[in-house]
Protein backbone atom coordinates (compact mmCIF):
# COMPACT_ATOMS: atom_id res chain seq x y z
CA UNK A 1 0.00 0.00 0.00
CA UNK A 2 2.84 2.42 0.57
CA UNK A 3 3.50 2.48 -3.20
CA UNK A 4 -0.09 3.37 -4.09
CA UNK A 5 0.45 7.18 -4.36
CA UNK A 6 3.42 6.56 -6.65
CA UNK A 7 1.32 4.34 -8.88
CA UNK A 8 -1.33 7.05 -9.15
CA UNK A 9 1.22 9.74 -10.01
CA UNK A 10 2.75 7.49 -12.63
CA UNK A 11 -0.65 6.99 -14.22
CA UNK A 12 -1.30 10.71 -14.15
CA UNK A 13 1.95 11.41 -16.00
CA UNK A 14 0.46 9.88 -19.13
CA UNK A 15 -2.66 12.05 -19.08
CA UNK A 16 -3.31 15.38 -20.80
CA UNK A 17 -3.90 17.76 -17.92
CA UNK A 18 -5.86 20.97 -18.03
CA UNK A 19 -6.68 23.52 -15.41
CA UNK A 20 -10.18 24.96 -15.13
CA UNK A 21 -10.45 28.65 -15.75
CA UNK A 22 -10.38 31.52 -15.94
CA UNK A 23 -11.65 31.52 -12.35
CA UNK A 24 -14.11 34.39 -12.71
CA UNK A 25 -16.55 33.66 -9.85
CA UNK A 26 -19.50 34.06 -12.22
CA UNK A 27 -22.52 31.76 -11.86
CA UNK A 28 -21.96 30.37 -15.35
CA UNK A 29 -18.16 30.29 -15.02
CA UNK A 30 -15.56 28.83 -12.67
CA UNK A 31 -15.12 29.41 -8.95
CA UNK A 32 -18.52 30.68 -7.79
CA UNK A 33 -19.81 27.18 -7.09
CA UNK A 34 -16.57 25.64 -5.88
CA UNK A 35 -16.01 24.67 -2.27
CA UNK A 36 -13.53 27.11 -0.72
CA UNK A 37 -11.90 26.81 2.69
CA UNK A 38 -10.45 29.73 4.66
CA UNK A 39 -7.48 29.23 6.97
CA UNK A 40 -5.39 31.05 9.62
CA UNK A 41 -7.88 33.93 9.64
CA UNK A 42 -9.06 34.23 13.24
CA UNK A 43 -12.61 32.91 13.33
CA UNK A 44 -12.19 31.94 9.64
CA UNK A 45 -15.28 33.61 8.11
CA UNK A 46 -16.25 32.01 4.80
CA UNK A 47 -15.12 33.29 1.44
CA UNK A 48 -17.99 35.38 -0.01
CA UNK A 49 -19.11 35.58 -3.64
CA UNK A 50 -20.47 39.13 -4.01
CA UNK A 51 -21.32 41.78 -6.57
CA UNK A 52 -18.35 43.65 -7.99
CA UNK A 53 -17.90 46.69 -5.67
CA UNK A 54 -16.60 48.85 -8.51
CA UNK A 55 -17.24 47.51 -12.03
CA UNK A 56 -14.86 49.83 -13.87
CA UNK A 57 -11.40 50.04 -15.35
CA UNK A 58 -9.82 46.65 -16.03
CA UNK A 59 -12.63 44.70 -14.37
CA UNK A 60 -16.32 45.16 -15.07
CA UNK A 61 -17.38 41.61 -14.25
CA UNK A 62 -20.58 40.95 -12.32
CA UNK A 63 -19.37 38.96 -9.33
CA UNK A 64 -16.10 38.57 -7.44
CA UNK A 65 -14.68 36.83 -4.37
CA UNK A 66 -14.52 38.79 -1.10
CA UNK A 67 -12.03 37.88 1.63
CA UNK A 68 -11.88 39.87 4.86
CA UNK A 69 -8.41 39.52 6.37
CA UNK A 70 -9.00 39.81 10.12
CA UNK A 71 -6.65 41.60 12.47
CA UNK A 72 -6.73 38.43 14.55
CA UNK A 73 -5.59 36.35 11.58
CA UNK A 74 -2.07 35.37 10.61
CA UNK A 75 -0.22 37.26 7.85
CA UNK A 76 -0.57 34.13 5.72
CA UNK A 77 -4.35 33.92 6.18
CA UNK A 78 -6.12 32.97 2.96
CA UNK A 79 -8.45 30.64 1.12
CA UNK A 80 -7.99 27.46 -0.89
CA UNK A 81 -9.93 25.12 -3.13
CA UNK A 82 -10.59 21.53 -2.10
CA UNK A 83 -8.18 18.86 -3.31
CA UNK A 84 -9.57 17.03 -6.31
CA UNK A 85 -12.39 19.52 -6.93
CA UNK A 86 -12.85 22.60 -9.05
CA UNK A 87 -9.53 23.48 -10.60
CA UNK A 88 -8.87 20.04 -12.09
CA UNK A 89 -5.58 18.17 -12.37
CA UNK A 90 -2.64 19.69 -14.23
CA UNK A 91 1.09 20.34 -14.49
CA UNK A 92 2.76 23.72 -14.51
CA UNK A 93 4.57 24.13 -17.83
CA UNK A 94 6.08 26.89 -19.91
CA UNK A 95 2.66 27.24 -21.56
CA UNK A 96 0.64 28.05 -18.43
CA UNK A 97 3.09 29.22 -15.76
CA UNK A 98 2.17 32.93 -15.98
CA UNK A 99 -0.89 33.43 -13.78
CA UNK A 100 -2.81 36.71 -13.67
CA UNK A 101 -5.13 37.78 -10.89
CA UNK A 102 -7.25 40.91 -10.44
CA UNK A 103 -7.33 42.46 -6.97
CA UNK A 104 -9.20 45.34 -5.36
CA UNK A 105 -7.92 46.25 -1.89
CA UNK A 106 -8.24 48.95 0.73
CA UNK A 107 -4.53 48.78 1.51
CA UNK A 108 -1.25 48.07 -0.25
CA UNK A 109 0.28 44.75 0.80
CA UNK A 110 1.64 41.56 -0.77
CA UNK A 111 -0.74 39.07 -2.37
CA UNK A 112 0.38 35.45 -2.39
CA UNK A 113 -0.43 32.54 -4.69
CA UNK A 114 0.65 28.90 -4.67
CA UNK A 115 -0.48 25.48 -5.86
CA UNK A 116 -0.48 22.11 -4.12
CA UNK A 117 -0.61 18.41 -4.98
CA UNK A 118 -2.80 15.68 -3.44
CA UNK A 119 0.16 14.44 -1.39
CA UNK A 120 0.56 17.85 0.25
CA UNK A 121 3.51 19.18 -1.72
CA UNK A 122 3.37 22.77 -2.91
CA UNK A 123 5.05 25.10 -5.33
CA UNK A 124 5.66 27.60 -2.56
CA UNK A 125 3.93 30.94 -2.62
CA UNK A 126 4.89 33.79 -4.89
CA UNK A 127 4.21 37.25 -3.46
CA UNK A 128 3.28 40.27 -5.58
CA UNK A 129 2.15 43.54 -4.01
CA UNK A 130 -0.69 45.62 -5.36
CA UNK A 131 0.17 49.25 -6.17
CA UNK A 132 -3.34 50.73 -6.26
CA UNK A 133 -5.95 51.27 -3.56
CA UNK A 134 -9.72 51.13 -4.08
CA UNK A 135 -9.45 50.26 -7.75
CA UNK A 136 -8.96 47.09 -9.72
CA UNK A 137 -5.44 46.06 -10.65
CA UNK A 138 -4.13 42.98 -12.45
CA UNK A 139 -1.16 41.23 -10.84
CA UNK A 140 1.07 38.65 -12.54
CA UNK A 141 2.57 35.64 -10.73
CA UNK A 142 5.44 34.00 -12.60
CA UNK A 143 6.00 30.31 -11.75
CA UNK A 144 8.63 29.77 -14.47
CA UNK A 145 11.31 28.90 -11.92
CA UNK A 146 9.41 25.88 -10.59
CA UNK A 147 7.95 24.31 -13.74
CA UNK A 148 10.38 21.39 -13.53
CA UNK A 149 9.96 20.80 -9.80
CA UNK A 150 8.26 17.55 -8.65
CA UNK A 151 5.61 19.59 -6.82
CA UNK A 152 4.59 21.26 -10.09
CA UNK A 153 3.31 17.93 -11.42
CA UNK A 154 -0.18 16.64 -10.64
CA UNK A 155 -1.47 19.89 -9.09
CA UNK A 156 -5.09 19.81 -7.93
CA UNK A 157 -5.39 22.78 -5.54
CA UNK A 158 -5.04 26.58 -5.70
CA UNK A 159 -4.25 28.63 -2.59
CA UNK A 160 -4.56 32.43 -2.32
CA UNK A 161 -3.16 34.76 0.36
CA UNK A 162 -4.93 38.08 -0.26
CA UNK A 163 -3.19 40.18 2.44
CA UNK A 164 0.17 38.63 3.32
CA UNK A 165 1.18 41.02 6.10
CA UNK A 166 0.79 41.90 9.75
CA UNK A 167 -2.30 44.09 10.01
CA UNK A 168 -3.68 46.57 12.52
CA UNK A 169 -7.23 46.46 11.13
CA UNK A 170 -9.53 44.16 9.21
CA UNK A 171 -8.67 44.51 5.51
CA UNK A 172 -11.28 43.77 2.84
CA UNK A 173 -9.81 42.18 -0.29
CA UNK A 174 -11.62 41.37 -3.54
CA UNK A 175 -10.22 38.78 -5.93
CA UNK A 176 -11.33 38.04 -9.49
CA UNK A 177 -10.39 36.65 -12.91
CA UNK A 178 -7.56 34.26 -12.04
CA UNK A 179 -6.34 32.99 -15.39
CA UNK A 180 -3.41 30.99 -16.69
CA UNK A 181 -1.32 32.15 -19.64
CA UNK A 182 -2.75 29.42 -21.88
CA UNK A 183 -6.32 30.63 -21.32
CA UNK A 184 -8.10 33.21 -23.45
CA UNK A 185 -8.73 36.24 -21.29
CA UNK A 186 -10.68 38.19 -23.92
CA UNK A 187 -13.89 37.88 -21.89
CA UNK A 188 -12.25 40.06 -19.23
CA UNK A 189 -11.35 42.91 -21.59
CA UNK A 190 -13.41 46.08 -21.54
CA UNK A 191 -13.54 49.44 -23.32
CA UNK A 192 -11.57 52.22 -21.67
CA UNK A 193 -13.56 55.00 -23.33
CA UNK A 194 -17.29 55.57 -23.62
CA UNK A 195 -19.25 54.92 -26.78
CA UNK A 196 -19.56 57.86 -29.19
CA UNK A 197 -22.46 60.19 -28.38
CA UNK A 198 -25.24 60.37 -31.00
CA UNK A 199 -26.15 63.83 -32.25
CA UNK A 200 -29.56 63.25 -33.79
CA UNK A 201 -32.22 65.78 -32.72
CA UNK A 202 -34.48 64.40 -30.01
CA UNK A 203 -37.56 64.76 -32.23
CA UNK A 204 -36.07 62.24 -34.66
CA UNK A 205 -35.34 59.52 -32.06
CA UNK A 206 -37.09 56.72 -30.21
CA UNK A 207 -34.51 55.52 -27.69
CA UNK A 208 -34.37 52.32 -25.68
CA UNK A 209 -31.03 53.07 -24.04
CA UNK A 210 -29.06 56.25 -24.61
CA UNK A 211 -28.09 58.96 -22.13
CA UNK A 212 -28.75 61.95 -24.45
CA UNK A 213 -32.44 61.05 -24.95
CA UNK A 214 -35.62 60.30 -23.05
CA UNK A 215 -35.78 56.50 -22.94
CA UNK A 216 -38.83 54.35 -23.60
CA UNK A 217 -39.94 51.85 -20.98
CA UNK A 218 -38.20 48.52 -21.48
CA UNK A 219 -39.79 45.56 -19.72
CA UNK A 220 -36.55 43.64 -19.40
CA UNK A 221 -32.97 43.79 -20.62
CA UNK A 222 -32.60 40.08 -19.90
CA UNK A 223 -35.76 38.15 -20.77
CA UNK A 224 -36.32 34.95 -18.75
CA UNK A 225 -35.57 32.86 -21.82
CA UNK A 226 -32.21 34.59 -22.38
CA UNK A 227 -28.97 32.65 -22.24
CA UNK A 228 -26.80 35.57 -21.17
CA UNK A 229 -26.14 37.82 -18.18
CA UNK A 230 -26.47 41.61 -18.19
CA UNK A 231 -24.61 44.06 -15.97
CA UNK A 232 -25.19 47.81 -15.73
CA UNK A 233 -22.06 49.90 -15.42
CA UNK A 234 -20.57 53.26 -16.32
CA UNK A 235 -17.65 54.00 -18.62
CA UNK A 236 -16.33 57.54 -18.26
CA UNK A 237 -19.63 58.44 -16.59
CA UNK A 238 -21.70 57.04 -19.46
CA UNK A 239 -24.32 54.36 -18.78
CA UNK A 240 -23.38 51.12 -20.55
CA UNK A 241 -24.64 47.54 -20.51
CA UNK A 242 -22.38 44.49 -20.53
CA UNK A 243 -23.69 41.15 -21.73
CA UNK A 244 -21.60 38.11 -20.77
CA UNK A 245 -21.86 34.36 -21.35
CA UNK A 246 -23.87 35.28 -24.45
CA UNK A 247 -25.67 32.65 -26.44
CA UNK A 248 -28.61 34.98 -27.01
CA UNK A 249 -29.94 37.93 -25.01
CA UNK A 250 -33.56 39.05 -25.24
CA UNK A 251 -34.66 42.67 -24.71
CA UNK A 252 -38.42 43.18 -24.58
CA UNK A 253 -40.95 46.01 -24.88
CA UNK A 254 -44.22 44.08 -24.65
CA UNK A 255 -47.81 44.63 -23.61
CA UNK A 256 -48.51 48.31 -22.98
CA UNK A 257 -44.86 49.09 -23.74
CA UNK A 258 -44.93 47.73 -27.28
CA UNK A 259 -43.48 50.33 -29.67
CA UNK A 260 -44.74 51.75 -32.95
CA UNK A 261 -41.64 52.40 -35.04
CA UNK A 262 -43.46 52.99 -38.31
CA UNK A 263 -42.07 56.52 -38.64
CA UNK A 264 -38.46 55.46 -38.08
CA UNK A 265 -36.01 54.79 -40.91
CA UNK A 266 -32.88 53.49 -39.12
CA UNK A 267 -31.69 51.35 -36.22
CA UNK A 268 -28.66 52.59 -34.24
CA UNK A 269 -26.51 50.77 -31.73
CA UNK A 270 -22.92 51.04 -30.51
CA UNK A 271 -21.22 47.82 -29.45
CA UNK A 272 -17.75 46.76 -28.27
CA UNK A 273 -16.47 43.20 -28.11
CA UNK A 274 -13.15 41.42 -27.79
CA UNK A 275 -14.28 37.92 -28.63
CA UNK A 276 -17.54 37.87 -30.62
CA UNK A 277 -17.50 37.34 -34.39
CA UNK A 278 -20.04 37.41 -35.88
CA UNK A 279 -22.32 39.64 -33.84
CA UNK A 280 -26.03 39.37 -34.68
CA UNK A 281 -29.00 41.67 -34.21
CA UNK A 282 -32.60 40.48 -34.58
CA UNK A 283 -35.72 42.68 -34.55
CA UNK A 284 -39.10 41.09 -33.77
CA UNK A 285 -42.53 42.58 -34.43
CA UNK A 286 -45.55 40.90 -32.78
CA UNK A 287 -48.01 41.97 -35.49
CA UNK A 288 -51.38 43.73 -35.22
CA UNK A 289 -52.57 41.61 -32.28
CA UNK A 290 -49.49 42.58 -30.29
CA UNK A 291 -49.05 39.02 -29.04
CA UNK A 292 -46.18 36.59 -29.34
CA UNK A 293 -46.98 33.66 -31.64
CA UNK A 294 -50.27 35.28 -32.61
CA UNK A 295 -49.90 34.19 -36.21
CA UNK A 296 -48.77 37.54 -37.59
CA UNK A 297 -45.32 37.84 -35.99
CA UNK A 298 -42.34 38.69 -38.17
CA UNK A 299 -38.65 38.90 -37.46
CA UNK A 300 -35.41 39.61 -39.26
CA UNK A 301 -31.78 39.14 -38.27
CA UNK A 302 -28.59 40.73 -39.58
CA UNK A 303 -25.05 39.53 -38.97
CA UNK A 304 -21.97 41.73 -38.58
CA UNK A 305 -18.22 41.24 -38.40
CA UNK A 306 -17.02 43.67 -35.73
CA UNK A 307 -13.66 45.31 -35.40
CA UNK A 308 -12.45 43.87 -32.09
CA UNK A 309 -11.71 46.02 -29.04
CA UNK A 310 -13.14 49.24 -30.42
CA UNK A 311 -16.60 50.75 -30.53
CA UNK A 312 -18.56 49.69 -33.61
CA UNK A 313 -21.47 51.91 -34.64
CA UNK A 314 -24.44 50.43 -36.48
CA UNK A 315 -26.66 52.82 -38.44
CA UNK A 316 -28.81 50.37 -40.34
CA UNK A 317 -31.69 51.31 -42.65
CA UNK A 318 -34.68 49.36 -41.36
CA UNK A 319 -35.31 48.23 -44.92
CA UNK A 320 -32.31 45.93 -44.54
CA UNK A 321 -34.31 43.88 -42.05
CA UNK A 322 -36.01 42.49 -45.11
CA UNK A 323 -38.14 39.81 -43.42
CA UNK A 324 -40.02 42.25 -41.22
CA UNK A 325 -43.59 42.81 -42.31
CA UNK A 326 -43.95 45.88 -40.12
CA UNK A 327 -42.46 47.66 -37.14
CA UNK A 328 -45.74 49.03 -35.86
CA UNK A 329 -45.69 46.54 -32.99
CA UNK A 330 -42.00 46.21 -32.14
CA UNK A 331 -41.53 43.97 -29.08
CA UNK A 332 -38.12 42.27 -29.05
CA UNK A 333 -34.48 42.98 -29.77
CA UNK A 334 -32.31 39.84 -29.64
CA UNK A 335 -28.50 39.93 -29.51
CA UNK A 336 -26.46 36.83 -30.29
CA UNK A 337 -23.30 35.60 -31.98
CA UNK A 338 -20.24 33.43 -31.60
CA UNK A 339 -18.69 31.93 -29.52
CA UNK A 340 -22.12 30.80 -28.31
CA UNK A 341 -22.30 30.75 -24.53
CA UNK A 342 -19.12 32.70 -23.84
CA UNK A 343 -19.43 35.89 -25.85
CA UNK A 344 -19.03 39.25 -24.11
CA UNK A 345 -20.34 42.48 -25.61
CA UNK A 346 -20.80 46.03 -24.32
CA UNK A 347 -23.71 48.00 -25.79
CA UNK A 348 -24.90 51.61 -25.75
CA UNK A 349 -27.12 54.01 -27.68
CA UNK A 350 -29.77 51.50 -28.68
CA UNK A 351 -32.27 53.60 -30.57
CA UNK A 352 -34.28 54.15 -33.73
CA UNK A 353 -34.24 57.38 -35.72
CA UNK A 354 -35.90 59.03 -38.70
CA UNK A 355 -33.19 60.13 -41.09
CA UNK A 356 -35.51 62.62 -42.79
CA UNK A 357 -35.68 64.61 -39.55
CA UNK A 358 -31.97 64.61 -38.75
CA UNK A 359 -30.80 67.27 -41.20
CA UNK A 360 -31.94 69.90 -43.67
CA UNK A 361 -29.38 68.64 -46.19
CA UNK A 362 -31.29 67.49 -49.30
CA UNK A 363 -29.35 64.22 -49.39
CA UNK A 364 -30.63 63.28 -45.96
CA UNK A 365 -34.05 62.85 -47.44
CA UNK A 366 -32.74 60.21 -49.76
CA UNK A 367 -33.29 56.58 -48.85
CA UNK A 368 -30.47 54.25 -49.86
CA UNK A 369 -30.82 50.51 -49.41
CA UNK A 370 -27.87 48.11 -49.80
CA UNK A 371 -28.57 44.38 -49.52
CA UNK A 372 -27.65 41.68 -48.74
CA UNK A 373 -24.91 42.89 -46.46
CA UNK A 374 -22.76 40.86 -45.85
CA UNK A 375 -22.78 39.71 -49.50
CA UNK A 376 -21.38 36.67 -51.24
CA UNK A 377 -21.88 36.78 -55.03
CA UNK A 378 -23.86 39.97 -55.63
CA UNK A 379 -25.19 43.08 -53.94
CA UNK A 380 -28.25 45.20 -54.78
CA UNK A 381 -28.46 48.96 -54.31
CA UNK A 382 -31.76 50.84 -54.35
CA UNK A 383 -32.23 54.59 -54.00
CA UNK A 384 -35.10 57.03 -53.97
CA UNK A 385 -32.91 59.40 -56.00
CA UNK A 386 -31.28 58.46 -59.29
CA UNK A 387 -27.76 57.18 -58.74
CA UNK A 388 -25.27 58.72 -61.13
CA UNK A 389 -22.24 56.62 -60.28
CA UNK A 390 -21.04 54.03 -57.76
CA UNK A 391 -17.36 53.66 -57.02
CA UNK A 392 -15.95 50.89 -54.84
CA UNK A 393 -12.84 51.10 -52.62
CA UNK A 394 -11.16 48.50 -50.44
CA UNK A 395 -10.13 49.22 -46.85
CA UNK A 396 -6.75 50.48 -48.09
CA UNK A 397 -8.36 53.14 -50.29
CA UNK A 398 -7.68 51.32 -53.56
CA UNK A 399 -10.37 51.75 -56.20
CA UNK A 400 -12.07 48.56 -57.42
CA UNK A 401 -13.70 48.59 -60.85
CA UNK A 402 -17.22 47.16 -60.73
CA UNK A 403 -18.31 48.45 -64.13
CA UNK A 404 -20.58 51.25 -65.27
CA UNK A 405 -23.67 51.81 -63.16
CA UNK A 406 -26.48 54.31 -62.82
CA UNK A 407 -30.23 54.40 -62.14
CA UNK A 408 -32.58 53.86 -59.20
CA UNK A 409 -31.77 50.17 -58.77
CA UNK A 410 -28.38 48.63 -59.45
CA UNK A 411 -27.10 45.10 -59.05
CA UNK A 412 -23.36 44.58 -58.76
CA UNK A 413 -21.40 41.33 -58.89
CA UNK A 414 -19.04 40.71 -55.98
CA UNK A 415 -17.86 37.28 -57.16
CA UNK A 416 -14.41 38.61 -58.07
CA UNK A 417 -13.91 40.45 -54.77
CA UNK A 418 -11.81 38.91 -52.03
CA UNK A 419 -13.49 38.53 -48.65
CA UNK A 420 -13.23 41.69 -46.60
CA UNK A 421 -14.56 45.21 -46.03
CA UNK A 422 -15.31 47.60 -48.89
CA UNK A 423 -16.80 51.08 -49.22
CA UNK A 424 -19.26 52.21 -51.86
CA UNK A 425 -19.25 55.92 -52.77
CA UNK A 426 -22.59 56.76 -54.35
CA UNK A 427 -23.21 60.03 -56.20
CA UNK A 428 -26.63 61.23 -57.33
CA UNK A 429 -27.91 63.21 -60.26
CA UNK A 430 -28.34 66.87 -59.36
CA UNK A 431 -27.02 66.46 -55.79
CA UNK A 432 -23.58 67.76 -54.84
CA UNK A 433 -23.09 65.54 -51.78
CA UNK A 434 -22.87 61.76 -52.13
CA UNK A 435 -23.23 58.91 -49.67
CA UNK A 436 -20.80 56.23 -48.47
CA UNK A 437 -21.93 52.73 -47.50
CA UNK A 438 -19.73 50.00 -45.95
CA UNK A 439 -20.22 46.49 -47.28
CA UNK A 440 -18.78 43.18 -46.21
CA UNK A 441 -17.99 40.48 -48.77
CA UNK A 442 -17.83 36.94 -47.46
Amino acid sequence: MKFFPLIILAAWSGLAFSQAGPIDFEAAGYGANWQWTTFENGSNPSLEIVANPNPSGVNVSSTVAKFTALVTGAPWAGFESVHGQGIGLFNLTAANCQIKMMVYKTTISPVGLKFATPAGGSTGEILVSNTLVNQWEELTFDFTAVINAPTSTGIDQIIVFPDFTQRSDNNVCYIDNIKFSNQDGSQNLAPMVAAPTPTYPAAAVIALFSNPYNEETVDTWQAPWSQAQVTDLQIQGNDTKRYSSVNFAGIETVGPNILNLSDMTHFRMDYWTANMDPFKVKLVDFGANGQYAGGDDSESELSFQPTAQTWNTLEIPLTQFSNLNSLAHFAQLILSGSPAGSGVVFVDNILFFNENLTSTNPISKNVLRVFPNPASDKISIESSKEMQQIECYNQYGQKINLGENSGLKIELSTQNLASGVYFLEVTFAGVEQGMIEKIIVQ
